[in-house]
């Protein structure tokens, strides 16, 4: 029999090598693709048996590459297993309408494995109906039954077959169910152990004296009893775990607020003085050009041409905010960057320059960190315990940021903005974005060997923000 092949689409190096090995245990050859581009470049010259494919990647997503090869003729009749943590009724529907057999979620057991493999017919039957090479040689004594037997009605001589046909077929699926049920067991029983070595292992240990031996106990209710005491102390360990992280995450989410709250009323008040200030410049500056001053700082005003009227009402061309210099707001980790209060202080902006008149563009910058994390990639990550040194986080990164595409960066009402004050203003004001990435930091990252989380991550706050600047459009000459 050909050996299957099977693909795996993830740009989790961890997740491609735990679904692998999971795949080879069962003589299914693994090719592996770091994206979706790169699985559909392999494509156009292989054709794996199954694909395995996550759904949040770099560049294109796994719906979006589901539906690119389901509409190639050459690669729709692939199936397709979703390899994601998502899950729910919904996401299901969604992969399904999209083409996807189904999803297989990350905490993926051996047995959830070798039963997609048997629904996609990618292991061979349980038994083999095909008689063996070998003809046994019967002996004097089969030789008499046999005789005894060709004696018998053609009748009952057919039901002995069909019973004698039976019961092998039988004890061969007795025999594959119970190596089924033993190695549900053994998974099952790996996976608590291991949880509950990791729990115990930041244990104490007791300073107490081993108990004298026990009178002997029924196996079966030691057994029963321990698997009992773990599935409980387990249980309180995740709770206790979770209640742990959303505590973390709600600290975490009230410190950014305060930190958006303090830097938008900052961002008022420099507006109020910049117009404040440029009111007073305006009001000091003489109406004609004979004798005109400059305020200290200030710049000068252009004399109008001689016999030019001024307008009833008309008053000077105010500085508009964000010309001289951007406007600077934090982005927390785990935000959309153009969402929030940052939408709200781009609409605001924006609405100011169209009350104006001002001709011109928004420019909109996004500036990433690398913050110090713990977590695993099969888990996902989050900002580490303030006082854990830097030196021993999990990861230095910024996977959450890394993973959003152009358009996830965004929020609806962000992406409306953009999309409407062009139309609104006929061309006269636009929004244009862009992502800097980690290349301008305005903070630099503590190099010390004794500095801290909380340290690393206050630097990484201050670098990952968004630069509002608003360039005014040349006056036709």
């Amino acid at each position: 029999m050909t050996a299957k092949r099977a693909l795996i689409v993830d740009d989790s190096k961890s997740a491609r090598v735990v679904l692998s090995r999971m795949l080879e245990e069962y003589a299914v050859e693994v090719d592996t693709a770091e994206s979706a581009e790169d699985a559909i470049e392999y494509l156009k010259s292989q054709r794996p048996d199954v694909i395995f494919m996550d759904h949040l990647m770099p560049g294109m997503d796994g719906f979006q590459a589901v539906q690119a090869i389901k509409n190639d003729p050459r690669t729709a009749a692939i199936p397709i297993m979703m390899y994601t943590s998502q899950q729910g009724e919904l996401y299901m529907g969604q992969a399904r309408a999209l083409g996807a057999v189904g999803v297989l979620p990350k905490q993926v057991a051996p047995t959830d494995v070798s039963k997609v493999l048997y629904q996609l017919h990618l292991l061979p039957e349980r038994r083999d109906p095909r008689p063996g090479p070998f003809q046994p040689v019967l002996s004097a004594v089969e030789q008499q039954r046999a005789a005894r037997t060709a004696s018998i009605p053609a009748g009952r001589q057919r039901e002995i077959e069909l019973q004698a046909a039976v019961e092998p077929l039988l004890k061969a699926q007795s025999t594959e169910l119970r190596r089924f049920v033993v190695a549900s067991l053994d998974s099952f029983a790996a996976r608590v152990l291991g949880e509950v070595r990791q729990s115990l292992s930041a244990a104490p240990v007791s300073d107490l004296a081993p108990p004298p031996h026990p009178p002997p106990k029924p196996l079966g209710w030691i057994l029963f009893g321990a698997l009992s005491a773990v599935a409980l102390f387990v249980a309180l360990a995740v709770a206790w775990r979770e209640s742990q992280e959303l505590a973390q995450m709600a600290a975490r989410l009230a410190s950014a607020e305060h930190a958006v709250a303090d830097a938008q009323a900052a961002a008022r008040a420099a507006n109020a003085a910049a117009a404040a200030a440029a009111a007073a410049a305006t009001t000091a500056a003489p109406d004609t050009a004979a004798g005109a001053t400059v305020p200290a700082g200030g710049v000068a005003p252009t004399p109008a041409p001689a016999g030019a009227a001024t307008a009833p009402g008309a008053t000077a061309a105010q500085p508009v905010a964000g010309e001289d210099r951007p406007q600077v707001l934090p982005v927390a980790y785990g935000e959309v960057p153009l969402s929030g209060a940052r939408y709200e202080a781009v609409k605001n902006l924006a609405a100011d320059l169209e009350r104006r008149d001002a001709t011109g563009t928004l420019r909109v910058t996004s500036f990433s960190a690398d913050f110090c994390l713990t977590g695993n990639p099969t888990e996902g990550y989050s900002l580490a315990p303030e006082d854990l040194p830097a030196r021993s986080c999990d990861l230095t990164g910024n996977p959450y940021d890394d993973a959003l595409t152009g358009a996830q960066r965004e929020s609806r009402p962000f992406a409306d903005l953009q999309t409407s004050l062009p139309a609104r203003t006929k061309g006269a004001l636009s929004i244009v974005t862009s992502q800097a990435g980690r290349s301008k930091p305005v903070t630099p990252y503590p190099q010390s060997a004794d500095a801290s989380a909380a340290q690393w991550n206050s630097a990484a706050a201050a670098n990952q923000r968004i630069e509002i600047v608003f360039q005014p459009r040349a006056a036709a000459p």
